[in-house]
């Protein structure tokens, strides 16, 4: 399973704004791309007559906070943006839901000010509940068993406003339980949303202008796995670049196992998937992937990514890498060092391990000093940085297709971009419409992104008939 990011706040913007509505709600997320798909839900489905979704930001009278719980840090930042909603309005109603709901129920109910503590199993009925919750008729904790009869997303999202990409959901649960994880409780089984309900959501957000479509779950790769059948996540990728518009498609996060022929041969044969993988790595070292009850060796680590590497030379690589976990020595750690140079990991998503009680890998006795901890993470990230700037230098001179984002964090005059292969890329911006793809020559470097120009005439392409990345052997369909 992924160990997924205790991150900042996302903010759930407003979708179908109405003007006479005269009751406002705010729908903020910490965590995964799962929860940013179920807070759009959740966003969608309270939005009415009488319920304007507003900047969870904004003053409201109800706030809905989306927690994660993968660290003590994620439960931290959860208490924490509680708190915020409850002085933005003191009058207005709390709704706390989530994995950090779902595992500590009793934690965010004696938080002053909260009034539904809501679990994961029903997360999506809060706007059905809504009623009920306004007149007071419902217990503090509403938490129930996810591994129980469970409601998987059954309405379509009409999309994401003010962004061009748009993540899908089309799985839930993990059955793996690693030794450092809690998030295969908080979210129950493995379960794959039907296929013809991904695509029918897949093709309306193409038909709503979204041009790259992220898939997420908890764990991706396990999609189809409870079907009892042969279909899983390369059929119905196949399914997903067959469908007709202009678009990518993105994969959230992939567990090395799951990177089988079939799925390495079609990443390197469709132009329409990013050649960018996320890795749910953890570690370099066969132990402590061991210890950690991963599905993987450090062999099948190197064996997969050769083999990706050799169809798709051009891959760029991103990771969850995870340090200090319990026994880690220095020579085990210096393996994931060299597992990220080896491999060329661009983007280690790198966590520090955190105890979580209740897994057998807090009660290890030989818990690595939280000092090293930080200290290794710091080494990590300073590798990545490296990595990632030489990347980025081997690009300048080279052609690539970018799909324009927004105009933060670039510099004045330009747009941000980014490429399929995950590089993100300043445009100047009157060459730069926003949502649109554009074929651009990297010119040079920017702290941390690519520099670009407009290498052609035409504002949009489809990555099923172009290069959707840099100066790819071809052919690739």
């Amino acid at each position: 399973m992924k160990h997924a990011a205790a991150s900042s706040v996302a903010v759930a913007p407003p979708i179908l704004v109405s003007s006479t509505a005269s009751k406002r709600v705010a729908v903020s997320t910490l965590g995964c791309k799962v929860n940013s798909f179920e807070s759009q839900l959740i966003a969608q489905s309270v939005q009415s007559s009488q319920w304007q979704v507003v900047d969870a930001r904004s003053t409201a009278d109800l706030y809905i906070v989306n927690t994660c719980t993968v660290t003590r840090e994620a439960d931290r930042q959860a208490r924490q943006e509680v708190r915020r909603a409850v002085r933005r309005n003191p009058d207005a109603l709390v709704v706390v839901t989530g994995c950090y709901a779902q595992m500590d129920a009793e934690a965010c109910a004696s938080i002053p000010g909260v009034d539904l503590v809501l679990g994961n199993d029903r997360k999506l009925d809060i706007a059905t509940l809504l009623p009920a919750l306004e007149s007071r008729e419902l217990p503090l904790t509403m938490v129930g068993d996810m591994h129980g009869t469970i409601h998987l997303p059954d309405q379509l999202l009409a999309g994401y406003e003010a962004h061009t990409r748009a993540y899908v959901q089309v799985q839930q649960g993990c059955d793996q339980g690693c030794t450092f994880c809690i998030i295969h409780v908080a979210r129950g089984p493995s379960r794959s949303l039907p296929p013809t309900l991904v695509r029918r959501q897949v093709e309306r957000l193409i038909e709503n202008g979204y041009r790259e479509i992220v898939l997420c779950g908890v764990d991706l790769g396990a999609y189809g796995a409870d079907f009892g059948s042969r279909y899983g996540l390369v059929e119905l990728l196949v399914e997903l670049v067959a469908l007709p518009g202009e678009f990518r498609i993105r994969m959230s996060s992939v567990d090395p196992v799951h990177l089988d022929t079939n799925l390495v041969a079609l990443l390197a044969n469709e132009r329409r998937l990013c050649p960018h993988i996320h890795l749910s790595m953890q570690s370099g070292n066969t132990l402590i992937l061991k210890r950690m009850k991963r599905r993987y060796t450090s062999e099948t680590l190197y064996e997969r990514i050769g083999e990706l590497r050799a169809a798709l030379p051009q891959l760029v690589l991103s990771a969850d890498v995870m340090v200090g976990f319990p026994t880690e020595t220095d020579a085990q750690f210096a393996d994931t060092l060299n597992a990220l140079r080896d491999l060329q990991i661009a983007f280690p998503h790198v966590f520090s391990y955190s105890e979580r009680p209740g897994t057998p890998a807090a009660r290890i006795p030989k818990q690595v000093p939280v000092p090293v901890r930080k200290d290794r993470a710091a080494q990590t990230r300073a590798l990545g940085a490296q990595i990632r700037n030489q990347l980025c230098l081997s690009r300048i001179g080279t052609c690539a297709q970018a799909l324009i984002e927004s105009d933060k964090g670039v510099p004045p005059g330009y747009r941000r971009g980014r490429c399929a292969d995950y590089l993100p890329v300043a445009i100047p911006a009157g060459d730069a419409p926003l949502g649109a793809f554009v074929d651009v020559t990297i010119t040079g470097q920017c702290g941390a992104q690519l520099l670009a120009r407009r290498s052609d005439s035409h504002s949009d392409h489809d990555p099923a008939t172009r290069q959707n990345s840099v100066d790819r052997p071809q052919p690739r369909r």
